[in-house]
């Protein structure tokens, strides 16, 4: 199973933020959509992320003037993405392995879709219990 597969199901667009956006504005964003990070994007292209561990890391650094800052000026910049042919469980031990929650997915420099280890883990959940529903009727037959 791709990640193509796992972003195939969903409507609407990914929630994101622009580099011109405060954290302030960006942290009512995460609120309101109840989600743990945001890519940052400029046309189609991914340009940062900025996540509750970014925001947490500002905080302690700058108190309360964190939030007024823009999100060009904190961002994690460059982040690790993946394309929308790799595989589920690749991607798992890339988030794994880069101790990183959220992944932006681009195809040809843009941003086609955003993963969090939290999908990745539900589709293999769905995945090992359909396993087992089928060995249970192959069984059962």
């Amino acid at each position: 199973m791709t990640i193509a597969a796992i972003l195939h199901g969903r409507t609407g667009p990914v929630v994101s933020a622009r580099p011109t956006d405060t954290v302030r504005a960006v942290i009512d964003l995460l609120a309101q959509h109840r989600i743990g990070a945001v890519p940052v994007v400029e046309g189609d292209s991914v340009v940062g992320i900025f996540s509750e561990r970014d925001f947490v890391r500002l905080m302690s650094s700058y108190g309360p003037d964190a939030l007024d800052r823009q999100l060009d000026d904190v961002m994690t910049k460059t982040p690790v993405a993946c394309d929308s042919t790799m595989a589920a469980i690749g991607a798992l031990s890339l988030m794994t392995q880069k101790r990183i929650r959220h992944l932006p997915v681009v195809d040809d420099g843009r941003m086609v879709g955003f993963v969090s280890i939290g999908d990745l883990v539900k589709y293999r959940i769905d995945k090992i219990e359909a396993e087992a529903a089928a060995m249970r009727d192959y069984i059962a037959s």
